[in-house]
C-alpha cells in the first residue's frame, strides 16, 4: 500500500526533527514545509498535527508551530522510564527467546560509525534503534516495542547534537555485543544489569555532550532552544 501525501510529509518532518535538520526551538510555517517539500498544505497541515500530538511539535497561534525544546526533566524522564522498559524487555528477551531469535540479536550487534561522519551517524542510530526494538520484539509484546520506539525517537534527537563530542564507537560497540551474549546466555540477571548500566553511560554521554554545546554557544540561541536547566 502506497503511503499517502499526509503519511510522507510526517515522516519526512519527523525524520528532520529527529536529526535536527529542524532544530529544537526552530519556528516552522505549513506554507515553508509545503514550498520545501513540494506537496500542498493539506498533508503538511495533518502531518504537524499528528506530530504535535506526538509532542515533536507545538502549535503557535497565529504563526505555525515550533519544534519542541528539549529539557533537563525531558532527559531525567525519558532515561528513567528507558530503564524501567529496558530492563524488563531483555529480561523477557532473556526468558522467552529462543536460540535462534537471540542469535539473530547477536549476529546484529556489532554495529558502529565513524567518528565525525554524519551519515555515519544516522546510519548508526538506526541500526541502535532496530537493536533494542529487536529484543523488545522477541519478548513478546508489541505494546512494549512501541514504547521503546517513541523513547528512541526522543533520544535521537539528543544524539545527533552530541555525537561529536567524543569518539565512543568502539565502547558502544561493545556494550551491545556484551548484552547480546547474556541474552544468548538466558541470563536475565545480567542482561538486566548490563543494559542498565548502559543506559546510565547513555544518559552521562547525552549531559556531558550537551554541557559542552551549551557552553559554546555565546549567542545563547542553543541554551533558549534546549533549556537545560536542573529540575527544582
Amino acid at each position: 500500500m502506497t503511503p499517502s501525501l499526509s503519511d510522507q510529509a510526517y515522516e519526512t518532518i519527523k525524520s528532520e526533527i529527529i536529526t535536527c535538520v529542524l532544530e529544537p526551538g526552530q519556528q516552522i510555517a505549513q506554507s515553508q514545509l509545503a514550498e520545501r517539500y513540494q506537496v500542498g498544505t493539506t498533508p503538511i497541515r495533518e502531518a504537524l498535527q499528528r506530530l504535535a500530538q506526538e509532542g515533536f511539535v507545538q502549535p503557535i497561534p497565529r504563526f505555525g508551530y515550533v519544534v519542541s525544546s528539549i529539557t533537563f526533566n525531558d532527559l531525567h524522564e525519558i532515561y528513567e522510564l528507558r530503564t524501567i522498559l529496558e530492563s524488563a524487555a531483555v529480561r523477557l528477551a532473556a526468558m522467552r527467546g529462543t536460540d535462534k531469535q537471540l542469535q539473530e540479536i547477536a549476529r546484529a550487534a556489532g554495529f558502529t560509525y565513524v567518528y565525525r561522519e554524519r551519515q555515519s551517524y544516522s546510519d548508526f542510530l538506526a541500526l541502535n534503534a532496530e537493536f533494542h526494538r529487536s529484543i523488545a520484539g522477541v519478548a513478546g509484546n508489541r505494546r512494549l516495542v512501541d514504547l521503546i520506539s517513541r523513547l528512541l525517537d526522543e533520544l535521537t534527537r539528543v544524539f545527533h547534537l552530541g555525537l561529536d563530542l567524543r569518539d565512543s564507537a568502539e565502547e558502544m560497540r561493545d556494550e551491545h555485543l556484551a548484552l547480546a551474549k547474556a541474552l544468548c546466555d538466558h541470563d536475565p540477571d545480567r542482561a538486566e544489569q548490563l543494559v542498565q548500566s548502559q543506559i546510565t553511560r547513555s544518559q552521562q554521554r547525552v549531559l556531558e555532550a550537551l554541557t559542552h554545546r551549551l557552553s559554546g554557544d555565546p549567542s545563547g540561541a542553543l541554551r533558549q532552544a534546549v533549556h537545560l536547566v536542573p529540575p527544582d
